[in-house]
């Protein structure tokens, strides 16, 4: 499950922050548009039979009896034709009209969005596959019949929307360009439809949408078009042929390596080529070469940077990190619980206070990547890096720094060296940029289970593997887990730590910590906010299960599905494996 933050503010059909005019060319001489007619009257073409498809469903979910197998499969077969239908209009939908998609795609879960903390109750099809997989969906008719209800209503009048509607090239080609991503990120990994399993067939029409409102800018017999139209069929064609194959077993490392990034590069390329490059979403780099790319997110527009971060900053403040002179008693740095050695943790439970015995509340986890976030400790409530250092230099429990020996340059510096952190060099980052051998078959496995049947990549997003929802990186994005008081899950007990709830109040943020990266986590244990869990095969045996929900505890806001994954000893060693190949060279 999924929350999802709405301003309530902006209720209405918006025009969402993407409708920006591209700098590149003067007002009074921007040329006429290409491919914005197409793309408005695909979308005028394809929004009836979407709309269509809704009120199937409903009628579907109407004729639902207490207990009849068939008619539950029926309205599940019908959810994944209205979910088809709308991955056709899903890049223009989404892009121009972000608050309006809500309706039909959120996922099912609250998000808050800060810092007005307004929300609304989850809905759409998201919602819908959760209830028709729960046990004995009938007795839910009626919560189904609103969900579906207002959903079909919300898509039959989804041409109003281009009511004196205004775009450009850059705007439709940036689009497309965001779809690639949700398709590499979202759908292939099952994000959407996790029950449901149709992120395949999903993802396919998704890639046909695409190349649908890519042909008016293709021109035949140029070098480049030609490519990339080559390309994109070839995409397509190769996903039509998985698709009908059971979700669980398709090999989405080779659909990455061989066919989704170099498609990606390719648009990039033309796009550039064309002279119709536009950004609205500064996280993403369009200039690298993909998203695996060391240079494709870029941390320096995160939340607290202030201008371009220098060499001399990175050195002065990687002295400031480990320099005792900055706490109170001159035995402690930031290297004290973030051992540069040690992966930048101190592999305890939870760290040791100033008095050298008293354990703090929470576990330190490791700082690389931790610059690609938008609140920084495990609850959030630092809005960025300097907050957060300057958090713990003044902690009486970690360094109780006097404020006139922290200067406003210590903490700059600090942060600095922080958000260099990204090695990115893991044999699986070599592996994707084309050395072969940097993985053997059974970390290979690994990363197709954990993008797959394991549904680890819906919550660790490619491609730090962190909580940074794509594909616009605007979100972190926090979990409730259920997790225990130990790793003893014979006899499980919660933790009390009430995570996020102590900041923000609202019972779905009861056990809320914020998804960290599972980048070199072979070598960052123990495991959990707690601390509680000692190895990856603990860690694993508690997913496998479904959670503190899974195991049989209350969690009534578990995010977690409660549903065991079903992996076999084999897999679980096999994901492992994937994890120690996300072990990064310092």
């Amino acid at each position: 499950m999924r929350f999802v933050l709405v301003l309530l503010a902006c209720s209405g059909l918006l025009l969402g922050a993407a409708i920006q005019k591209p700098a590149a060319y003067p007002a009074r001489i921007k040329p006429p548009a290409i491919g914005v007619h197409p793309a408005m009257d695909y979308f005028r073409t394809e929004a009836p039979q979407f709309s269509t498809a809704c009120q199937a469903l409903l009628s579907s979910l109407q004729q639902l009896p207490t207990r009849d197998p068939a008619a539950l499969l029926k309205a599940r077969q019908q959810l994944i034709t209205c979910r088809l239908h709308y991955k056709r209009i899903e890049s223009f939908l989404e892009y121009f009209f972000h608050i309006s998609a809500r309706v039909y795609n959120s996922p099912p879960k609250y998000e808050p969005e800060e810092p007005d903390m307004e929300y609304q109750h989850p809905e759409g099809m998201q919602v819908i596959e959760s209830l028709l997989y729960k046990k004995n969906p009938a007795i839910r008719k009626k919560e189904l019949l609103e969900q579906a209800g207002a959903v079909a209503s919300s898509a039959s009048d989804l041409t109003a929307l281009l009511y004196d509607f205004h775009a450009d090239d850059p705007q439709i080609l940036e689009s497309l360009r965001l779809e690639l991503i949700r398709v590499i990120t979202l759908g292939i990994t099952g994000y959407d439809a996790p029950l449901l399993k149709s992120g395949l067939s999903e993802s396919l029409e998704a890639l046909r949408s695409l190349r649908q409102q890519l042909q008016p800018y293709l021109h035949p017999g140029g070098s480049r078009s030609d490519s990339l139209d080559q390309m994109l069929s070839g995409t397509i064609a190769y996903l039509g042929t998985q698709a009908p194959h059971p979700f669980d077993k398709f090999d989405r490392l080779a659909f990455l390596k061989i066919y989704a990034l170099p498609l990606q590069h390719q648009l990039g390329a033309f796009i550039t080529e064309q002279q119709q490059e536009l950004n609205t979403r500064n996280i993403l780099n369009y200039q690298a070469d993909n998203l695996f790319s060391k240079n494709a997110l870029i941390p320096e527009n995160f939340p607290g940077a202030s201008g371009p971060i220098t060499d001399s900053m990175i050195q002065e403040g990687k002295k400031f990190f480990s320099d005792r002179s900055l706490s109170i008693n001159g035995k402690r740095s930031c290297a004290t619980c973030h051992a540069p050695e040690k992966m930048f943790t101190d592999r305890l439970p939870t760290s040791i206070s100033m008095d050298e015995h008293t354990p703090l509340n929470r576990n330190a986890p490791t700082l690389l990547y931790c610059s690609y976030q938008y609140q920084q400790f495990w609850d959030g409530r630092a809005k960025t890096l300097e907050d957060q250092i300057k958090t713990v230099l003044h902690d009486p429990r970690e360094m109780n720094a006097p404020d006139s020996l922290i200067t406003p340059v210590i903490i700059r510096c600090i942060a600095a060296y922080v958000r260099s952190l990204h090695p990115m060099n893991s044999p699986f980052d070599r592996y994707m940029r084309g050395e072969e051998k940097a993985l053997n078959a059974h970390e290979k496995n690994g990363a197709n289970l954990f993008m797959g049947k394991a549904q680890c990549a819906t919550c660790h997003f490619m491609p730090l593997f962190n909580g940074l929802i794509p594909p616009d990186y605007q979100l972190t994005e926090y979990e409730v887990l259920g997790t225990t008081a130990t790793d003893r899950l014979e006899a499980p007990r919660i933790s009390r730590d009430k995570g996020r709830y102590e900041l923000y109040p609202f019972s779905f943020y009861k056990g809320a910590f914020k998804t960290p990266t599972v980048r070199n986590s072979a070598e960052t244990y123990p495991y959990m906010h707690n601390g509680a869990f000692r190895n990856l095969e603990k860690l694993m045996d508690f997913y496998n299960r479904g959670g503190g929900a899974g195991l049989g505890i209350s969690v009534p806001s578990q995010t977690l599905p409660a549903e065991p994954l079903h992996l076999s000893p084999g897999e679980i060693k096999d994901i492992i494996a994937f994890l120690h190949a996300l072990t990064d060279q310092l």
